[in-house]
């Protein structure tokens, strides 16, 4: 009986996939398609829930079977991350694009992402207090008591770490493991690798002008394949969010989210105010904001049902340069430095939030001034290292409660609401990494505004 009713629930499955072909036939927008794609993946997610309840064994198999589509694709994703990173960098020389103010993009990517963190941060703290949060309010079962135990375990793995430590982390000792994306910090390091290319490549365009015009063909040809395979796995993402969404809301404990409503809601606001922040800043450089949402709304939608900063880097770095008009080389600086420094959820509203809630556990008026300073730039500094210990929200938040002399273990208090707070913490980090290439493309002049300002249709999924 079990095996049947998994057969259906797959089989109502892949009856929403078929829509979404028909749609994808019929020629319906990209835009269109993937918010269908999300709005069947809640109603089905909720669906089986309802029929079957949180802890059936039918309800989980089955959604280990949607796992193939969902998880499946964001392997894909992952899959053409490094290649792309890597060849999309060293193509940038190759073409000129970034050679001529190289440490000025970098210095004003790198400046934005911390920069934004810093403001998210005061946001975060801002909210907590406004909604007057605090951990004591908070009670821990045995799933919590455990996640605080991991926590606690985990920063002792990383107690002691210096900062020049982890800025040495960025560094490739070897470039083929990071390749393989085996570090925490492989990205950001597979981007300095592959700037030494380049460069290595601008000496022999002037000493060895033959060789160089035969190694930018092969990166031309590499290049083409790579971005062939990106459009070929981005047709997909529809999909993707279908079975994502579905798997999600089908297996979401929303009782106990329930009870933690109130920081799952401070959360998104505080989130909002960060994405607002971005719009307000595109606006204060001549940009319509309105533009930039219809144009990254596939992108931010994948994001917050992935839940993958990296697996969303193809999409983030296509609509930089095909919808938002973005040098080819600003697009991948900024999408990759993005996936390691200043994410604005989860290294910066995120960690800041939790030290607000916990500093009166342990007798720290959090209304302090010189508390509230220390935190915002604890949170800047800790988020350009967090990539060297791990990274993600988690790795951020011990960084800075250990710093701000916090109890780590309570952050652990909020696991069964990690999840859902954690879909709008990345689209948070995606949209402060495409504001960071949009910005920094102004302010040097080398923005497309003519693409900017286009109506976008399909053009950068084919």
């Amino acid at each position: 009986m079990d095996s049947t009713l998994i057969i259906l629930n797959v089989m109502a499955l892949l009856v929403l996939v078929g829509i979404l072909y028909f749609m994808q036939k019929k020629h319906m927008s990209f835009s269109k398609r993937v918010f269908t794609a999300l709005g069947l993946g809640i109603a089905f997610g909720f669906v089986l829930q309802l029929l079957y309840g949180l802890e059936s064994k039918v309800l989980l198999q089955s959604t280990e079977w949607f796992s193939i589509i969902g998880t499946g694709y964001v392997k894909l994703l992952q899959m053409v991350v490094m290649p792309l990173v890597f060849i999309s960098i060293v193509s940038a020389f190759t073409k000129l694009t970034i050679t001529n103010n190289l440490g000025k993009i970098a210095t004003l990517i790198i400046g934005l992402l911390v920069g934004t963190t810093a403001v998210a941060a005061a946001v975060g703290i801002a909210t907590s207090l406004g909604f007057g949060l605090e951990a004591v309010q908070i009670e821990g079962g045995e799933a919590e008591q455990a996640r605080g135990q991991e926590i606690e375990q985990k920063y002792t793995e990383i107690e002691g770490q210096t900062f020049p430590q982890k800025i040495v982390e960025f560094l490739p000792a070897n470039p083929f493991l990071d390749l393989t994306g085996q570090r925490e910090t492989s990205t950001i390091a597979v981007v300095i690798f592959a700037g030494f290319i380049g460069m290595a490549y601008l000496g022999v365009k002037r000493k060895e002008p033959e060789q160089a015009d035969f190694f930018k063909k092969i990166v031309d040809a590499l290049y083409s394949i790579v971005m062939r395979i990106v459009t070929i796995v981005l047709r997909l993402t529809p999909y993707g969010i279908l079975a994502i969404m579905a798997q999600t809301v089908a297996t979401s404990n929303f009782s106990e989210i329930a009870k933690l409503g109130e920081f799952v809601l401070a959360s998104y606001v505080a989130l909002a105010i960060v994405f607002l922040i971005h719009l307000t800043i595109l606006a204060f450089v001549g940009l319509n904001p309105i533009t930039y949402v219809k144009k990254v709304f596939p992108v931010l939608t994948f994001a917050f049902t992935s839940r993958s900063s990296a697996g969303t880097l193809p999409l983030n770095i296509q609509a930089q340069k095909k919808a938002l008009g973005v040098p080819e080389g600003i697009a991948n600086f900024s999408g990759s430095f993005g996936l390691s420094i200043g994410q604005n959820g989860c290294a910066g509203v995120y960690p800041a939030m939790l030290a607000v809630m916990i500093a009166p556990t342990v007798g720290i008026d959090p209304l302090s001034p010189s508390f509230i300073a220390t935190l915002i730039v604890v949170v800047a500094v800790s988020s350009f290292g967090v990539a060297g210990v791990g990274g993600g929200a988690t790795f951020a938040a011990i960084l800075v409660l250990s710093t701000m002399n916090l109890p780590v273990a309570l952050a652990g208090l909020l696991i069964s609401v990690e999840p859902l707070i954690d879909m709008a913490r990345t689209a948070v980090n995606v949209s402060g990494s495409m504001t960071a290439g949009v910005v920094t493309s102004r302010v040097t002049k080398e923005l497309d505004t003519d693409i900017y300002n286009k109506q976008q249709g399909e053009a950068i999924y084919h």
